[in-house]
Order: structure tokens, then C-alpha cells, then sequence
């Protein structure tokens, strides 16, 4: 892990107006109609470029932090900041075409597959591998390894900031290493005060969770999502039959861990989000399983049962906060809770049928609970479709048990 010192900051939040910037078609340059925001991401420039320090902005998936990915320096206080282990890699974010090909090797042709994927969801939610030039990229930024992922925001703030800056992004989320992603300026205020000095306030992110993470340089020619995201699978799918069929040759969708499991890039990954514990908050958080059946030799235990234990295990005459992320209609959203010695705060995620609300609360879901005190966090499961998909990748990563539930007796 980096060891650069983080002097104490004092932490600015400049508010920006999204409404008020605009990038007219094909141009690279914003146009801003605000002055207040104007001057924001002029000082946000300032301090990237000229003070070299890491600011924290808004894009449409989570809170940013970032820093020149050009320079070593600068690049190195994005690890420090937030304690982040210097194996694990960093997007880079460019806010236009002809500033993503400087990234590039000077050779390199992209390939029908990315052209087509880059056409529906540039600038947006979608990461995508390239091959590295180190000549270029520092090694700092992909961890050593031959490839970096690079992405355009389509978020208005997070984009002009680029453009604005005249250079390319590194920008993990803006957040401790290991807690839940910021999706609110306040997030990143509370986390980071005085270890960062610009927070760049955009308003609530749209998506809610981070990138969806395509590798598509295999000889193969399958695309293989390492993390899943903003950017369905299925949107993926759809996109590359409609882009690719005139061709003959539609690319296979190969998601990391569900359709297959590659061992070596999970030791030294790619990409982030695949090797460390991630999006944790400072409590304990328990995932319930009440959609998907058990593994074998698992067996599932009665739901009201198992809620009401969590109720003596607390000091004596101490009541047990618990938190509770729960789709809104969901059977453990309806069930009466057990009381003794237990107090419940429900946070309700969007109904069943829709993933992307779910998506757009869930961290914000876990840092509300953490702020307001509970000892412990439960999550029920949504079904693994659509955001779906995106959402349980982040709830295995945050949970430390894992327990499949029935109710009155079934199961």
C-alpha cells in the first residue's frame, strides 16, 4: 500500500448546477451557463492541475475522486487519500474522443465490437479495456498489468471537470477504502473532511452504483464483463445483437464468476472491484437469502426465528439496533418483526420488479443506517436480473454471512 502522508485539508463543498452544462453535439468543449458553477469547476481545475491535490466530483454511477492519471504524483495521492492497496487498479475517465486516442497505443484499431458498444453508451456507465502504453499510462494506474480501463462519465459536472482540466482522470470512488460508494455529496464530506479540499456537490448520482466492467481484447472474441454494473447485461446483449447480427458474428456475454471463474485475474486484477472486500460500512451486514435456493447440505432457517436471536445477544438491558435493506413488497417488508430486545429501522429499496431503483438507493441505503447508530445491517436479496445482477455482485462483496431463510414453514 502507498504510504504518500495526508496532510489535514480543509474540505471545501462547491455546488454545481448540471442543468446549467451542456456539450453541443460532437464538440468537446462545455458550454456553461452558470457562473457559480463555472468558477466551482474552475477551482476544482486548479487544484488537479496546479496543486496536483485529488478532487471529488459527481458522475452518474458514484462520487469520484480524482486526480491527473498522467502524473505520478498527483495519481498517488488518490491511494493515499483513501488507504487504497496500490494493487488494485484505476479507471481512467476522459471527457472526449480525441482525448481517449491519446491514451492509446498509436497503433491500436478499435475493434466492430467496442465501436458498437462505445456508440450506445459513450459517454456513460460502461468501462471498457484497453491496451496499455506505458509510455503514456503510468503503471501506477493499471497496477503493473498491460491493460487500462478507461471510461467517458456522462454525468454534465464530471465531464466539464475534464474537459475543463484539459487532461484525463484517475478516479476511483470517493470514499475510504473498503466502505460503500458515495452517492451524495454529504457521503464524501463525512468520509473524507479534511483529506480532500474540493468536494464538488452535482446533486444525488442517477445510477447509484459504479461502472459495469467489459474486457473485449480476448483472441475469442467473447466479451467478458469483470463487474457487473450501470450498464445491464442484458442492455449489452441487446445491443450487440442489433450492432453485430448484419455481420454474422455476435459476441458470446461472458459475466466473471456466474458464467465462468479466472483465478490469476482475481489475484492480480484488472480492474477494480475484484479482489478486495468492498462497499462495507463500519457495522456488520448480513445478507438474507429468500429468492434463490440454498447451496447443498445448506439448510434454511426460519426467518422470524433467526431475526429474533439477533435480540439476545446484545449487553444485558441493552436494546440491539438492526437496519434493515429490504425490497418494498417483499414478504420480509410485510412480516411483523420480532421486538424483544430489538429495535428495527427499515430502509425500504424500490419494489421487487424494479432493479434500478434498488440500484440507485443501495449505498445510500447503507450509510444512512450506519449514520444513524445500528449495531448491525441486514440486506434481503433481489433476483440476479437486469441491475439485479449489479446489485448482488455489491451485496456479497459487503456482507460477512450469508443466511437462507423461509417463511411459515416453507422452504
Amino acid at each position: 500500500m502507498l504510504r504518500t502522508r495526508v496532510m489535514a485539508l480543509t474540505t471545501r463543498v462547491l455546488k454545481c448546477d448540471p442543468t446549467s452544462i451542456s456539450f453541443p453535439s460532437s464538440a468537446s468543449e462545455p458550454t456553461i451557463s452558470s457562473p457559480d458553477t463555472l468558477r466551482a469547476l474552475e477551482a476544482a481545475s486548479h487544484e488537479l492541475v496546479h496543486n496536483l491535490q485529488p478532487v471529488a466530483f459527481p458522475t452518474e454511477t458514484v462520487y469520484g475522486l480524482g486526480a491527473l492519471a498522467l502524473n505520478v504524483s498527483a495519481t498517488s495521492r488518490i491511494f493515499s487519500t483513501k488507504g487504497r492497496p496500490a494493487d488494485n487498479p484505476l479507471i481512467v475517465h476522459v471527457s472526449s474522443f480525441p482525448m481517449l486516442h491519446t491514451l492509446l497505443p498509436p497503433n491500436y484499431v478499435l475493434s466492430n465490437t467496442y465501436i458498437a458498444l462505445m456508440k450506445h453508451f459513450w459517454p456513460g456507465a460502461l468501462t471498457l479495456l484497453f491496451p496499455c502504453d506505458p509510455r503514456t499510462v503510468p503503471a501506477i494506474v493499471t497496477a503493473g498489468q498491460s491493460t487500462v480501463a478507461i471510461r467517458m462519465p456522462s454525468h454534465p459536472v464530471a465531464r466539464a471537470l475534464i474537459a475543463i482540466a484539459n487532461a484525463p482522470l484517475a478516479a476511483p470512488s470517493a470514499n475510504s477504502s473498503g466502505k460503500p460508494s458515495p452517492t451524495r455529496a454529504e457521503h464524501v464530506r463525512r468520509d473524507l473532511a479534511g483529506k480532500v479540499g474540493i468536494v464538488l456537490d452535482g446533486g444525488a448520482c442517477g445510477v447509484g452504483l459504479e461502472s459495469t466492467v467489459v474486457d473485449g481484447l480476448h483472441a475469442d472474441g467473447a466479451i467478458r464483463i469483470l463487474r457487473p454494473g450501470g450498464v445491464t447485461v442484458e442492455e449489452i446483449e441487446r445491443v450487440l445483437r442489433e450492432e453485430m447480427a448484419a455481420s454474422g458474428e455476435i459476441p458470446k456475454v461472458l459475466v466473471h464468476r456466474r458464467d465462468y471463474r479466472d483465478e490469476a485475474l482475481e489475484a492480480a486484477p484488472t480492474t477494480p472491484g475484484m479482489k478486495y472486500r468492498h462497499y462495507s460500512p463500519a457495522v456488520p451486514v448480513h445478507l438474507l437469502c429468500t429468492l434463490s435456493p440454498p447451496p447443498d447440505g445448506v439448510q434454511p432457517v426460519d426467518a422470524i426465528s433467526y431475526l429474533a436471536s439477533f435480540g439476545t445477544t446484545g449487553e444485558v438491558g441493552r436494546t440491539v439496533k438492526i437496519g434493515i435493506l429490504t425490497p418494498s413488497d417483499s414478504t420480509l417488508a410485510k412480516c411483523n418483526l420480532p421486538t424483544d430486545g430489538l429495535e428495527w429501522t427499515r430502509f425500504f429499496l424500490g419494489p421487487m420488479d424494479e432493479p434500478a431503483v434498488t440500484a440507485h438507493v443501495l449505498f445510500d441505503g447503507l450509510l444512512t443506517l450506519e449514520q444513524q447508530g445500528v449495531d448491525l445491517i441486514f440486506i434481503e436479496e433481489v433476483r440476479e436480473e437486469r441491475e439485479g445482477l449489479a446489485i448482488m455482485n455489491r451485496v456479497r462483496k459487503a456482507a460477512g454471512e450469508c443466511r437462507w431463510l423461509r417463511f411459515n414453514g416453507s422452504g
